[in-house]
């Protein structure tokens, strides 16, 4: 190998590195930066909540207008809405998104264990969900938000998207946060 050669493979080898150095860089700052997008975003849903729901206190009319902001704010998902507790089942209340199932026992699908175990549950991919109730075949990852009154159960906030893995911790948070607002305003206690 001629002298000029090994100085063009040595100078390539230092851009191939400089190249490898700026994309794990590059990946450093978009993984930190996707880290504080989540909040952020949830931050700025609960002030659009708030303003919603300013003098407004019907429970039907501010769930429709919560399910629409999160339908229209929050990044792939196809399905947002409400499910509330009738007796020993929940039944489908304002929602976005295709039609719906109307009703779920307690115990069944995704809203139905959550409502149950009153625990907000994240399922990355719903296929792998026992007794998964499909209501639109899309829907590929759910988060179900149970909201209470106190200790009683009033029903669920679920979310569906097309994207496996779509819902996380930092999603169960802001949603939990969003899902406090909403009930404090209808208890009276903004």
């Amino acid at each position: 190998m001629s002298p000029q050669t090994a100085k063009k493979k040595s100078a390539q080898k230092k851009t191939v590195s400089q190249k490898t150095v700026t994309k794990k860089t590059r990946k450093r700052r978009v993984a930190t930066s996707t880290n504080n997008v989540k909040p952020k975003l949830y931050a700025n849903l609960v002030v659009q909540l708030l303003s919603l729901l300013k003098d407004e206190h019907d429970f039907v009319a501010n769930a429709a207008n919560f399910s629409a902001l999160l339908f229209n704010s929050l990044p792939n998902v196809n399905w947002a809405g409400f499910y509330f507790l009738k007796g020993d089942e929940l039944v489908l209340g304002p929602f976005q998104g295709n039609p719906a199932c109307v009703r779920i026992p307690l115990g069944k699908g995704v809203c139905g264990v959550a409502a149950q175990q009153l625990e907000t549950i994240i399922v990355p991919n719903v296929h792998e969900f026992p007794g998964h109730i499909a209501c639109d075949v899309a829907s590929n990852s759910e988060i179900v938000v149970p909201l209470f009154d106190g200790e009683r159960l009033l029903g669920v906030l679920d979310l569906d998207s097309p994207t496996i893995g779509r819902f996380d911790d930092q999603d169960a948070e802001g949603l939990n946060e969003l899902v406090t607002v909403f009930v404090a305003h209808e208890e009276g206690l903004e």
